[in-house]
């Protein structure tokens, strides 16, 4: 009789096409009646209310992370493509490119990382205030809502901080000379996360090179390109244009990119003259 008076009397029309928190409560709720279970059921397998299961299935309340994996253990949908952990991930992140999200969990347990970056500093290396203005002249340009802008430095803290452990990661970054000589933010912001930079190479995990124009065509890659290898050996790419991301894991196509890689560190400066550059452009010489 409960799980009638659920269905059939208090039960709301859901349109899950209203929203992705609107999506995820819809589909809970057609796996939960699948499973021939009451809201208070569920509720009880994952330690809430079944009052709190309503609020999330008709959007009322957003869900969380924690939430999102109880309801994957209960349901038996941990690690699967119909994961609400996944889903929650893509809710959470939805502004960002895909295949990133993904990038940013195995980046966070990387033994090595090896960064490339064309016109702006790449996002490890960023300071806060470097992320934000980057974040607001989107929202200027009607690309992104402030809440998503907001998002995105949240996102980047999460990931810079992922990297600080008890034994950091071997982490290289190359960067196209355009990165340091293209003002962001202003004066005093570029000249933080010019400093910042000069901070990042003093330690004893990290290098730091930049890819003079000089070198011309001897620049072997074109775009954006970040290079993981785990605690495994196994090495990940994820390549990234303007609109969408790549993450792949299928050595015949990352072992041309960690070729390439090579190729632009053997032409590029080394970290001593590249942070003569930086020197340079702080002290407003060419």
């Amino acid at each position: 009789m409960a799980e009638r008076q659920d269905t059939l009397v208090n039960r709301k029309e859901l349109n899950p096409e209203a929203s992705p928190a609107a999506a995820f409560g819809a589909r809970l709720r057609r796996l939960r009646e699948e499973h021939g279970w009451t809201q208070d059921h569920l509720g009880t397998l994952v330690g809430c209310t079944g009052r709190h299961i309503s609020a999330i299935e008709t959007g009322r309340k957003s869900p969380t992370l924690p939430f999102s994996r109880r309801v994957d253990v209960s349901l038996d949908t941990t690690n699967t493509a119909d994961s609400f952990e996944r889903e929650w991930r893509e809710i959470k992140h939805g502004n960002l490119l895909e295949g990133f999200p993904e990038y940013v969990a195995y980046e966070g347990r990387a033994a090595e990382i090896k960064l490339f970056e064309c016109g702006m500093i790449p996002g490890p290396l960023q300071t806060r205030e470097y992320a934000q203005a980057l974040a607001s002249s989107a929202v200027d340009r009607g690309v992104i809502t402030q809440e998503q802008a907001d998002e995105r430095v949240s996102f980047l803290v999460e990931r810079q901080a992922a990297l600080v452990r008890p034994l950091p990661p071997l982490l290289v970054a190359v960067l196209d000379e355009s990165c340091v000589r293209r003002p962001i933010g202003g004066p005093a912001v570029m000249d933080a996360q010019l400093q910042h930079l000069i901070d990042f190479a003093s330690q004893p995990n990290t290098m730091l090179q930049i890819a003079p124009y000089s070198i011309g065509e001897r620049r072997s890659l074109d775009r954006s390109v970040n290079l993981l290898t785990l605690q495994d050996r196994s090495v990940f790419a994820y390549v990234e244009s303007q609109t969408q991301g790549q993450l792949d894991r299928e050595l015949a196509s990352v072992l041309p990119l960690v070729r390439a890689y090579h190729q632009l560190q053997a032409v590029s400066l080394s970290q001593t003259a590249s942070l003569d550059m930086v020197h340079q452009l702080r002290k407003g010489t060419p």
